[in-house]
């Protein structure tokens, strides 16, 4: 099968329109919180037992800015630091009841976004796009790893 000259440039636009359609069920919705600390929080529920230095890494921040990130959260309830069991040293960072039903409300309103859009389109294209995200999905993760050693290899090089 041929690939369409713009594929890339059809997917990039695909994404932004999705974008697009999260953010706005994300807007209405009252959210006290900024685009960057719900993702704050969505990797914390992700991670289990992440610590500030953690965090950092997955937001390709310095541990500072992670740490007055989770400030701003613990202020308003979102979040907890405690103590973790097994090495009091070590503090773990903890969404609250209240973050959970945030992201839970949220992901429900995006999801019923998304749903809204797919359901303009015929049942035949959305189970083709199904079968397509699926495969780029697989695609993408195959490729992680090698991206990840070249990405550290050129870090290397220019380290």
């Amino acid at each position: 099968m041929e690939r369409p000259p713009n594929l890339a440039a059809a997917i990039d636009a695909a994404a932004e329109a999705l974008v697009g359609v999260l953010d706005s069920a994300t807007s209405r919705h009252t959210v006290s919180v900024s685009p960057t600390q719900l993702r704050v929080l969505s990797l914390i529920m992700a991670h289990p037992r992440t610590n500030v230095n953690r965090l950092a890494e997955l937001l390709d921040v310095v541990p500072s800015s992670a740490s007055r990130l989770c400030d701003r959260l613990e202020a308003v309830g979102l979040l907890r630091r405690v103590a973790d069991p097994r090495d009091r040293r070590e503090v773990r960072l903890v969404p609250t009841a209240a973050a959970e039903t945030l992201l839970g409300e949220l992901t429900d309103r995006r999801h019923r976004a998304v749903q809204a859009v797919l359901d303009r389109m015929p049942h035949r294209v959305q189970h083709e796009l199904l079968l397509a995200l699926v495969a780029f999905g697989q695609a993408a993760s195959t490729n992680a790893p090698q991206a990840a050693a070249d990405s550290a290899a050129s870090t290397a090089r220019t380290a």
